[in-house]
């Protein structure tokens, strides 16, 4: 039987989550529901599809006057987020309908924030420092990985910082959102590979994060790490996307895989934007920006080394997402063939086997485990002591491509 900690409980969701194939015709009522005046932040490859024509049309039938922003690049510099809080503010926007990848989406959640708190972006760097509510954000993913549509974090990059700037805060949760399948079925196999193994890590990192002490008498941290509420839903997570993954990757037209990929990663949004993530997120960031590779990449390529570095704390947990990703008994489950199974799914996928594939020498990862030493709140989650000897324990490892003899087989 699996252990029954007294851990509590936390959700911070939209307040409309509407998931499958069509879900999207509910755009003009969920929007309308928010004001008439609507800025539109979309992907700018977006624009011209014809999903976006139809979308359009419907909100202009119902009536609403809306307006297009599409400078959105995916490292999202902080200079066109205030040029996009700038075109909210003359459109006087009383609703941000965000469509594309986690960098729209996360563009979306700060144009909407700087349109109604006066900046620097800066003043709000880290967790909980937004003063009060933003612009609604009806959020609608055409990628399935990020969860963006669910949590309540952005991410930017700012020329001051070595290191992308997370921005969290409950107030940046959308108002709704609406996950659409079909809008991931022209996505490119990269993208659906790494922003899919990416939301794999997102299930896995909730379900070993570490229980954080709550004081319910004070205001609470953005994320409370190991959660009631979320342990089941990471488990859900990691059961459709551990087979559909590859299927669909492998086949990008199945509608059956897109629809199980792609509500994997809602549920590991809904999860991790209550726990938080871990160790692949905080060693990713700077590994993304000495090697420009994208995110899911880089947490994709660490999982495997770092559930392998995690076994002897949280072998039982390790074990138990193996059999949700397997979909096998908990009785034939174990750390090592979860190790294995997590590697194989990288293989499968395309996802680079080593640190060294992507351009990282050995000589830097000192630096690299330095930088990541920065990310505390990602690092406070870990289930173990994030020294400076682990995070270099798991890029060694990593840049090697050296797992346990037991997890490589």
């Amino acid at each position: 039987m699996p252990e029954l900690p007294d851990l509590p409980g936390t959700l911070r969701l939209p307040a409309r989550v509407h998931f499958g194939y069509g879900a999207r015709a509910q755009l003009p009522e969920i929007v309308a529901g928010h004001g008439t005046r609507v800025l539109a932040v979309v992907d700018p490859f977006l624009e011209t599809t014809p999903h976006f024509a139809a979308v359009l049309g419907a909100l202009g039938t119902a009536g609403l006057d809306v307006r297009t922003y599409s400078e959105i690049t995916p490292e999202l510099p902080v200079g066109t987020l205030t040029a996009g809080a700038a075109v909210a503010r003359d459109h006087r926007a009383e609703v941000v309908l965000a469509i594309g990848g986690g960098s729209a989406l996360d563009a979306a959640k700060l144009i909407a924030l700087l349109a109604v708190h006066d900046g620097p972006l800066a003043r709000f760097y880290g967790e909980n420092l937004v003063p009060g509510p933003v612009v609604p954000v009806v959020a609608v993913p055409t990628t399935a990985g990020t969860g963006s549509e669910v949590t309540p974090v952005a991410v930017v990059s700012d020329p001051d910082r070595e290191l992308k700037v997370g921005i969290s805060s409950p107030f940046l949760v959308p108002a709704a959102a609406v996950v659409d399948p079909e809008l991931t079925l022209g996505a490119p196999a990269s993208v659906t590979a790494f922003s899919g193994i990416d939301a794999l890590v997102h299930a896995a990192e909730s379900y070993t994060a570490r229980p954080l002490p709550l004081g319910w008498s004070a205001p609470l941290p953005v994320f409370t790490g190991r959660n009631a509420l979320t342990e089941p839903i990471a488990l859900q997570a990691a059961e459709r996307l551990g087979p559909w993954l590859p299927a669909v990757v492998r086949s990008p037209g199945d509608r059956d895989a897109r629809r199980e990929v792609a509500l994997g990663a809602l549920l590991a949004g809904i999860a991790f934007g209550s726990t938080g993530t871990h160790l692949c997120h905080a060693i990713q960031y700077p590994i993304g920006a000495l090697t420009k590779t994208p995110h899911g990449l880089g947490t994709g390529l660490l999982l495997p080394y770092v559930l392998d570095v995690l076994r002897a704390e949280v072998a039982e947990r390790i074990a138990r997402l193996g059999a949700a990703v397997e979909g096998i008994p908990e009785r034939d489950a174990s750390a090592e063939r979860t190790v294995a199974r997590v590697a194989g799914i990288n293989r499968a996928i395309g996802v680079p086997a080593t640190l060294a594939e992507i351009g990282i020498g050995r000589d830097q990862l000192p630096q690299i485990a330095d930088l990541a030493l920065k990310s505390a709140r990602l690092l406070a989650i870990a289930p173990v002591q994030p020294t400076r000897e682990l995070l270099l324990d798991i890029l060694g490892r990593a840049h090697a491509g050296a797992l346990d003899d037991r997890s490589a087989a």
